[in-house]
């Protein structure tokens, strides 16, 4: 039987207030439960939640609106002018209309920093003569210029392209704005063309980076030439950075690229070693279905591809670099934990302890000892053999327990990073790259994008100007100014 609704003009005030404060109680315990499945609908759909900003202490606004809490107003600080690092050229400036009787108080300051920008066409008249004998003496040009393009231009060119990822096209519009005369092709060479000096030096940074360094870190991504898909390998640390472009990241051909260049490597960038030809094509000569479909994975990625035997004299000369180059694998491995999808208390609350036990072994890092190793090599068995009762958790772990040598590598070389975002970072300008121009088309501009991005992220790492050293290079200013890369590099990883 439904219940008349309640006549308050009836109700007597004394009763009102009890019924009141009833009705707004259950009223907020409503707007609460509303609010958490509000929540929890929203973490299904995976938006974010309301933040919740619990104001334990007054804040600043409720202390200065009570009575003799005023602050003194604290002084502003003003960010001084930034010192350029160009030469400063000092100018006076006269003031006018000064009366007379005035005393002379000195200068203020007032630095204004601006970049001159223009075209120089220099026409050398070069004094010939002929000798008695019947020869003809021509003075030389002087030095640096050796073609029709002088040093700075050159060293603009190759700035704005590889450090400022820019287009061909676009770069030849704004010459031609300035009021150059160059073609498209003419840029092009000099981009490609003539640049075996620096290519050498970019070779001789990975050679000096891989005796010295204590560890490497690697990484690919897709690379074009020639309208067909390859890889660009990176190889690198705290102090250089290498790339090479070749067809395939095979094991055998990883080994080449830490060899700093083979014969082969240097001809062709080639994939290492001709497919093997099965017992059903052999007679035929036809190779075996799939060679051209490496599936072996990058060295260092996790998966330890088997070496082939033809290429066991390399794995011997590289077996030094092979200890060096070892990856971290537990920040990887740790992500594909917060990757798992979770829809219950129970799930949730399993994944995120087997995080933070996994996350734990990095203190590590900071103290190592024997009793520190011994303790976390016996506490990964724990960790990864445990049962959470969450399926894809389950079995997740006892994948990685499979890979417990390369995960606990840390324990025997805790200098190695936990981490591969250096990697990732240095790969970033290769793909930048590929956006911008797409393919290279000769294999002299592979060469030269691989070499003067390795140049110019390993003149960040050292901490010295890309465009001094681009000057340096060229002629356009003293070569002294830049030193060898390879010899910073051997010298910083032995410091």
């Amino acid at each position: 039987m439904v219940k008349p609704p309640l006549d308050v003009d009836s109700v007597s005030p004394l009763l009102l207030k009890p019924l009141t404060l009833e009705l707004l109680e259950e009223n907020g315990r409503l707007a609460a439960e509303n609010a958490a499945l509000r929540a929890e609908i929203a973490r299904l759909k995976g938006l974010k939640s309301k933040p919740d900003i619990k104001p334990s202490v007054p804040s600043g606004m409720d202390k200065a609106t009570e009575p003799g809490s005023r602050r003194e107003p604290r002084e502003k600080r003003r960010r001084g002018p930034k010192k350029p690092s160009a030469p400063v050229e000092e100018r006076v400036v006269a003031a006018e209309g000064i009366p007379a009787g005035s005393r002379f108080k000195g200068y203020e300051s007032f630095t204004v920093q601006d970049l001159k920008i223009e075209v120089r066409v220099v026409c050398y008249r070069r004094e010939r003569w002929l000798t008695p004998d019947g020869r003809t003496v021509v003075a030389p040009l002087p030095s640096g210029v050796g073609d029709h393009f002088g040093p700075e231009l050159k060293r603009f060119i190759l700035a704005q392209y590889h450090q400022g990822q820019t287009t061909v096209p676009r770069l030849v519009e704004f010459l031609e704005a300035l009021g150059l005369d160059i073609s498209k092709r003419q840029v092009v060479r000099i981009l490609t063309e003539a640049n075996d000096a620096f290519v050498a030096e970019a070779r001789d940074v990975l050679r000096a980076g891989l005796t010295h360094a204590d560890w490497i870190s690697v990484d690919d991504t897709g690379a074009r030439h020639r309208g067909k898909n390859g890889f660009c390998t990176q190889i690198g640390n705290d102090d250089f950075t290498f790339f090479a472009t070749t067809g395939s990241k095979s094991r055998a051909n990883f080994l080449d690229l830490l060899r700093a260049g083979g014969a082969a490597f240097r001809r062709h960038r080639s994939m290492a070693g001709p497919p093997r030809p099965t017992r059903h094509h052999r007679a035929e000569g036809q190779p075996r279905p799939g060679d051209g479909r490496h599936r072996r994975r990058v060295v260092g990625s996790g998966r330890r591809p088997r070496l082939p035997r033809r290429h066991g004299h390399r794995f011997g000369r590289c077996r030094a670099i092979q200890r060096r180059r070892t990856r971290a694998l537990l920040g990887p491995r740790r992500r594909l934990v917060h990757k798992l999808e979770t829809f219950t208390a129970t799930a949730r609350a399993a994944k995120e302890g087997v995080r933070t036990l996994i996350w734990d072994l990095k203190t590590y890092r900071a103290k190592p000892s024997p009793r520190r190793k011994a303790e976390l090599t016996a506490r990964f068995n724990r960790i990864f053999k445990r049962r959470t009762g969450f399926a894809s958790l389950d079995r997740l772990l006892a994948r990685l327990h499979a890979n417990k040598p390369e995960l606990l590598r840390v324990l025997d070389r805790p200098e190695i990073p936990l981490h591969t975002n250096g990697s990732e970072n240095d790969i970033r300008c290769q793909v930048i790259r590929r956006k911008v121009s797409g393919t290279t088309r000769s294999d002299d501009g592979r060469d030269c994008r691989d070499t003067f991005l390795s140049l110019a992220k390993t003149c960040r790492k050292l901490g010295i100007s890309f465009w001094h050293y681009l000057g340096a290079r060229l002629g356009a200013i003293d070569p002294d100014q830049v030193p060898s890369l390879p010899k910073l590099v051997a010298a910083r990883a032995s410091a």
